[in-house]
């Protein structure tokens, strides 16, 4: 049975395509061209698949909401004004709560798109363009549960969104503004500036100091390094996990030598202003698990690690 659920379903959505013609490429021109927003109506299990299709448009750049239409003709009617846009979904066409409402567009002069299963319905015949979305049959076993008709309707409202973020240009930027708490918009929103660490937070020691006060510092703000900075915290160098594996290799002798023969000084850092996703490359291109950020007078401002980055959802 769940075999031929999928089945039907596939088989319905795959009709689809053939009806992508000029009646699809003008609900795209109206819903592109509208001034305010896309108005989403649908009852019971098409109400359900609208508020998804209005939660996408509005997540890929088209501003849309869902209307419930029993509310609509209480009151929430007033949220369709002119210069927005209905796409109203009913499988049958004949849907009371919708038919009601159509009166009052067509008033309103708002482009009304019917995503509808039948092509001599009313609604199918009121409105101003028709998106054929009629299944041959239900996956359910008595033809009767919305399933295959439902998401043949889903289908096409994704076809419009889809469409629609190309047709305006959509960006991964754009998107990741209206998905800041996701793994993209991080990735794309997040600034160096807004994970490193900062002030009394940035493991440093002066040129001056021995060994065992850079180790203390490398150990106590558990970044994996120390920066070794002058009286003005200009960067010198730094002083790594790896650069302290490398002394006890030489055999060194650790209470003659200075921080200043020790510590690497043509150390990568970074700016503070660049994406935390390009800190990460910068890391990987360099074999390098953390980073001193340094102003444009190469003073000391910030430092992070790969740990930094994975806690903010980076990495």
């Amino acid at each position: 049975m769940a075999i031929a659920v999928i089945e039907t379903e596939s088989t319905a959505v795959r009709a689809l395509i053939d009806r992508i013609d000029d009646e699809f490429v003008t609900a795209c021109q109206l819903l592109q061209s509208a001034t305010g927003r896309i108005v989403v109506l649908g009852m019971g299990k098409s109400g359900h698949i609208g508020g998804k299709i209005a939660a996408t448009l509005a997540s890929t750049g088209s501003p849309a909401f869902f209307v419930h239409p029993g509310e609509a003709s209480h009151g929430d009617l007033g949220m369709i004004t002119p210069g927005d846009v209905v796409l109203a979904l009913s499988n049958s066409g004949e849907t009371d709560e919708i038919l009601m409402l159509v009166p009052t567009i067509k008033r309103l002069g708002v482009p009304l798109i019917g995503i509808c299963g039948r092509r001599s319905s009313t609604l199918a015949t009121e409105c101003d363009v028709y998106l054929d979305v009629s299944v041959a049959e239900e996956a359910c076993p008595f033809n009767l549960a919305p399933t295959a008709s439902t998401t043949a309707a889903l289908v096409m409202g994704d076809a419009l969104a889809i469409s629609l973020l190309e047709q305006k240009g959509f960006t991964e930027e754009d998107f990741s503004r209206t998905h800041p708490a996701g793994r993209l918009g991080r990735r794309l929103l997040l600034h160096v500036s807004d994970v490193m660490a900062t002030g009394k937070d940035i493991p440093r020691a002066p040129a001056t100091a021995d060994f065992s006060a850079v180790l203390l510092e490398m150990t106590q703000k558990g970044l994996g390094m120390t920066a070794i900075v002058d009286s003005s915290e200009m960067l010198l160098g730094v002083f790594t996990d790896g650069d302290l594996r490398r002394v006890f290799e030489t055999g060194i002798d650790l209470h003659q030598a200075r921080i200043t023969e020790l510590m690497t000084s043509d150390s990568i850092t970074s700016r503070e202003n660049i994406l935390a996703a390009e800190a990460v490359h910068l890391m990987e291109e360099n074999n390098i698990n953390a980073l001193l950020v340094v102003d444009e007078q190469q003073k000391l401002i910030g430092a992070l690690n790969m740990h930094t980055l994975l806690r903010a959802g980076v990495v």
